[in-house]
């Protein structure tokens, strides 16, 4: 029997204007599950449940009062959360962090008031690691984000609770954001789609900056469409952005619709991180999907030469450093720091202004050399990560130079492309033998979503991954 859950999130959004499906029917049955199994997946840390059932009063009220569809936003009445790395007015935020526990939101990011402006309802905050830092949602502010495929094993992260929201059909989709692979780690460990936009596609303002344009908000979803509408919502340059992605081609969700064509694919499974060996699941996952896309008709040669290695490594942990110093945190509340974002800070704080510059300025001479070998390909294929999901605590119980070094083994494919600003997707095709989803990701040229996009839904065509569901979805 289907559940309401188990619509999609363009379905729901049509069967709410066609009124077969209630605004407040579906807050509820959302709220109920999250009051049901929240616990055990660790996807929230705030729930607004009277807040979303105001919001879905609205929208059904909005409904009745309608002239017809038409006249209604694309996602009016479908519950959207919000990562707890993105500020809402009036809601509870805790940047993941003991430090920020008590904090409430002052104003509303503008990729908050692009969802509410597109119709959505807000279910409340989903869970993120301590300033977004990790690749792994383990904080002292609530549960651990897990994947419902094996609720022993970490969800991924920083967009961890958003990705075990979707997964475990707590929210039909979900914002999440991606500085390193932090919307494609999660994804791809809880068996989901998810777009790390180009840079500068999606707006990080009004109050986080976007200096090194490495971190973009972008959708996790449980179908290609499902993403490509909430891309659609998310998507727009704001004053004040320091970066503007190419205009795109019609909507995404169109291209979603759209046959690709024959592309050139490009693909390689060496890891820029040294040191890092791929477990055999994933580079299963990788040659099945090499096989897959030579079988739909596309031309896939491996990548040429390793374009962007080991010498980004460095460089890239000098601004991570950096990054994570620009949460301020209160002399009396550094106590209640984690021993990782601590050790993170301390780097970021050891380092001078000429060596930050040095740093970036190396980037960029990297990516100049690097562009026309990578603009010669349509997309290129990686592994997402070169595990399969860890066990929780696998990151957190370690010592922070161990802790970061098992994170960045882990997820030895992902940070290139923040660095380059390209777009790149995680795509649900593969699972272990013990169940376990493996993901592969594809990467784009700068203003390239639609590509992406399109072939993603083709590969989704061929090999379905909706009716792929843990056991928790019946619960």
């Amino acid at each position: 029997m289907t559940q309401t859950h188990d619509l999609s999130a363009t379905r729901m959004a049509a069967a709410v204007r066609t009124r077969e499906v209630s605004p407040v029917e579906l807050a509820e049955h959302y709220l109920a599950r999250i009051e049901r199994l929240n616990e055990q997946v660790g996807a929230y840390v705030t729930v607004t449940a009277e807040r979303a059932r105001e919001e879905a009063r609205r929208a059904e009220k909005a409904v009745l009062d309608a002239a017809g569809p038409a006249d209604l936003p694309p996602l009016h009445g479908v519950p959207v959360p919000i990562k707890d790395l993105n500020m809402v007015d009036g809601v509870r935020m805790t940047f993941g962090s003991a430090a920020y526990a008590e904090m409430t939101g002052f104003a509303d990011d503008h990729v908050v008031t692009k969802l509410a402006q597109a119709g959505s309802v807000l279910l409340g905050k989903t869970t993120t690691p301590e300033f977004g830092l990790p690749c792994y949602t383990e904080s002292d502010v609530a549960p651990p984000a897990r994947t419902p495929w094996d609720l022993t094993r970490s969800a991924g992260g920083s967009s961890g609770g958003a990705a075990a929201a979707v997964a475990s059909g707590l929210a039909p989709v979900a914002q999440g954001s991606d500085g390193g692979g932090s919307i494609r780690i999660p994804s791809s460990a809880c068996g989901l789609f998810g777009i790390k936009p180009t840079r500068g596609r999606v707006s990080s303002g009004p109050i986080v900056p976007d200096l090194f344009g490495l971190a973009t908000n972008g959708p996790i979803a449980r179908t290609v469409r499902d993403a490509a509408l909430l891309l659609d919502v998310m998507a727009g340059h704001m004053p004040g952005d320091l970066y503007r992605a190419p205009q795109e081609d019609g909507s995404f969700l169109a291209h979603a619709e759209r046959a690709p064509g024959r592309l050139r694919i490009a693909r390689t499974l060496e890891p820029p991180v040294p040191g890092t060996e791929v477990h055999p699941d994933c580079v299963a996952a990788y040659e099945a999907a090499s096989a897959l896309l030579e079988e739909l008709g596309h031309e896939v040669v491996d990548l040429p030469q390793q374009v962007l290695g080991a010498d980004l490594v460095a460089h890239f942990v000098t601004l991570w450093g950096a990054m994570a110093t620009m949460t301020p945190v209160a002399d009396e509340d550094t106590g209640k720091l984690q021993p990782l974002t601590r050790w993170l800070r301390g780097l970021g704080e050891a380092t001078a202004a000429p060596q930050l510059l040095q740093a970036h300025a190396a980037l960029q001479g990297e990516l100049r050399k690097a562009f026309p070998v990578m603009d010669e390909f349509d997309a290129i294929l990686h592994p997402t990560l070169a595990m399969p999901p860890v066990p929780v605590g696998y990151f957190h119980d370690q010592e922070p130079e161990e802790n970061f070094r098992r994170q960045a083994n882990f997820t030895p494919f992902t940070a290139v492309y923040n660095i380059s600003g390209q777009p790149a997707v995680n795509v649900p095709l593969h699972w272990t033998d013990a169940g376990l989803p493996i993901g592969i990701m594809l990467a784009g040229r700068l203003g390239g979503e639609g590509t992406l996009i399109s072939l993603s839904a083709q590969l989704e065509e061929a090999r379905p991954w909706i009716g792929r569901k843990p056991e928790i979805w019946t619960a």
